[in-house]
């Protein structure tokens, strides 16, 4: 029975490497169907800003497997990215790049033995693309981190470890500084790395972990961590190998998986039969490999590798004496399958089974204690500190501070005078022994709007007793 596959072939050099992976999947005489759609920078011109149409969606719907060539995405203006709207509307939460050292390609890390995965959180973080001008001066993004979403990719990252026989997983964030968002995602991966006792759970800082990916990249085996940070570090992990030339990548979700090369659309190059497909043939054996297709999954693998490690047969983006093109290194590689190299034992990979999501076992107990109203002004902060002490009177609240890009500004602390902006942050506690009241928060702003703009409100809640928001540089 023949496999439905949605097939998108991109914009620049996408149709090339499409087109090149799909003479490779036809030469192995797998029996898969394409259905061929688009998205993208044709999608965008004829006005659609998601840049991905009606039929492309439907059709993943059908088939819950994709495969695309890069996608360009507008700059500096309105419409999404294809890419991200991709990810987004199918929850495809787990972004994986593998990063293997590959025999044969000249880097600085030659025969380290570099072999690990970087799991990244796929459609939370700052990538859920909520941002808001707050004032002519100051911009801001919301960080969202879930424990659902955050209980779901670390699990998916342990269960990568055992369906590849992989024995370790590191939880990178930056949980010092950003103690509730990335401290959640921390706290989850704590308390579910018990229910894996045969993979070794290790937390690490993500500044130390692009430190040691530099220095001792051989160390690691599973990396799992937020959406920006696995943006960063994942690319971090195709320079050490050779570059995103050499780098596949698989977008994994309950439902559907979208597998796709992450390097560019490279419009100048396009038709010039110049460029490496070696991302995407990469790419389509992480496609047959979720298809359960493992031995050709593994076929394609070893060809890749032969013709690399063995015949070093490179395109010019990795010899630029090289007379190979697109079709001659694909036609080295159609010349190769059946062929397997030694320097790089197949894995005896199992299929990926998708952890249960656990609901969590404590009770939570909240208590509203106040509230934030960011203020745009131009006043000094003692001149707004004074005018907004005074609004509070007759209310239920207290002005306890203000804060100017997470500094506290008012009351001064020790003479220092840090450089402000027009946005601030005045944080009200209630007064002693006073409920929070709805109405009387919408009062406040009320009163606060008749004198400042006001632009972004945010409640103050303990949860079991501890404060669910973080206290400014230098509020006591």
């Amino acid at each position: 029975m023949a496999k439905v596959v949605t097939l998108i072939e991109g914009d620049g050099i996408g149709p090339e490497v499409v087109g090149s992976a799909k003479r490779v999947i036809q030469e192995m005489g797998l029996n898969i169907q394409w259905e061929v759609c688009e998205a993208g920078a044709k999608v965008f011109k004829e006005g659609l800003a998601t840049g991905v149409p009606r039929e492309t969606i439907e059709s993943i719907m059908r088939t819950r497997v994709a495969l695309k060539g890069p996608l360009e995405t507008p700059i500096g203006y309105g419409e999404k990215s294809a890419n991200v709207t991709l990810r987004a509307l199918f929850e495809t939460y787990a972004n994986t790049r593998p990063v293997r050292q590959i025999p044969g390609i000249k880097t600085a890390y030659e025969g380290r033995n570099i072999d690990f995965v970087v799991v990244r959180e796929n459609v939370e973080d700052l990538y859920a693309g909520i941002e808001y001008d707050q004032t002519p001066t100051v911009a801001e993004a919301l960080k969202l981190i879930t424990r659902k979403g955050s209980e779901k990719i670390i699990r998916f990252a342990f269960e990568l470890a055992r369906a590849e026989g992989r024995k370790k997983v590191h939880c990178a964030t930056k949980a010092n500084i950003l103690k509730l968002t990335e401290g959640l995602f921390k706290k989850v991966f704590e308390e579910v790395s018990p229910d894996y006792p045969d993979i070794e759970a290790i937390h690490i800082i993500i500044d130390n972990c692009a430190h040691q990916m530099v220095l001792h990249p051989e160390i690691f085996d599973v990396i799992v961590t937020t959406n920006l940070h696995g943006d960063i570090i994942s690319d971090l992990g195709s320079g050490l190998v050779g570059g995103l030339g050499v780098a596949a990548a698989a977008n994994i979700g309950s439902e559907v998986a979208i597998f796709e090369a992450v390097h560019g659309s490279a419009p100048r190059h396009a038709g010039k039969n110049t460029i490496n497909p070696t991302a995407l043939l990469f790419t389509t054996a992480l496609m047959l490999r979720h298809l359960e297709e493992f031995t050709a999954a593994n076929q394609l693998e070893q060809s890749l590798l032969y013709t690399l490690g063995i015949q070093k047969s490179f395109t010019q983006d990795l010899d630029k004496s090289s007379p190979l093109g697109t079709k001659e290194f694909t036609d080295a590689v159609i010349q190769n399958l059946g062929k397997e190299t030694t320097f790089w034992p197949s894995r005896h990979y199992k299929p990926l089974h998708l952890g249960k999501i656990s609901s969590p076992k404590e009770k939570v107990s909240q208590r509203d204690v106040g509230v934030d109203i960011f203020v745009e002004s131009q006043l000094s902060p003692e001149e707004l500190g004074k005018s907004l002490e005074t609004i509070a009177l007759s209310s239920p609240f207290r002005l306890v501070m203000i804060s100017n890009r997470g500094i506290q500004v008012y009351p001064a602390l020790g003479g220092l005078k840090p450089d402000t902006v027009d946005h601030w942050r005045a944080r009200f506690f209630l007064k002693e022994g006073k409920e929070l009241k709805d109405q009387e928060v919408l009062s406040l702003i009320q009163a606060v709007g008749v004198k400042h703009r006001w632009m972004h409100i945010e409640k103050l809640f303990e949860i079991n007793n501890a404060p669910g928001f973080t206290k400014a540089q230098g509020e006591a």
